[in-house]
């Protein structure tokens, strides 16, 4: 375990796939651990034995567990990652990568829901700056813009920041 605190995501029996997917989208990524039901507690469990229980993988240093835990709960939006993203290029991959099978109506603002049903936000640093400067009509003027945007657009961000 990298850290004290490891997000575990509960699925119903795709946290493998789901897992796969993410370390095959995130470069410093791997699967350390994956672990199976066994035959104790199928009268609680309800998993069939053999069959995956958790997988324990990690994404750019942080660690997760994906939980096949039966479809008693789904994600929400509640709950999101952040990627921090050094510029367009990077934006527009994570985008494209994590979206792909998702449901294009939960794209908004820099959020994009993966097939999973696990929601995103793929924000530009530069982004995070912008709301974060102290003049308030370029704040408000890029936080209007990005309210109209689906997919962050980084230029468009800094001409509305800019006042042009």
């Amino acid at each position: 375990m990298l850290s004290k605190i490891t997000p575990c995501l509960w699925f119903d029996d795709q946290g493998e796939a789901a897992a796969n997917f993410y370390v095959s989208i995130f470069k410093d990524s791997k699967i350390t651990d994956v672990s199976y039901y066994p035959e104790s507690g199928h009268e609680i469990h309800r998993g069939r034995e053999g069959k995956v229980l958790m997988v324990v993988f990690e994404l750019e240093g942080q660690s997760f567990t994906a939980l096949n835990g039966g479809p008693h709960f789904k994600f929400t939006e509640a709950i999101s990652f952040q990627i921090e993203c050094e510029n367009q290029e990077e934006v527009d991959y994570y985008w494209e990568k994590l979206g792909e099978g998702g449901p294009v109506e939960a794209q908004q603002c820099g959020w994009v829901k993966d097939k999973f049903g696990l929601s995103w936000q793929v924000v530009p640093k530069r982004m995070i700056e912008m709301l974060n400067d102290p003049d308030k009509a370029k704040f408000q003027r890029a936080f209007e813009a990005m309210m109209q945007m689906k997919k962050l657009d980084i230029g468009e961000l800094e001409k509305a920041f800019n006042g042009k």
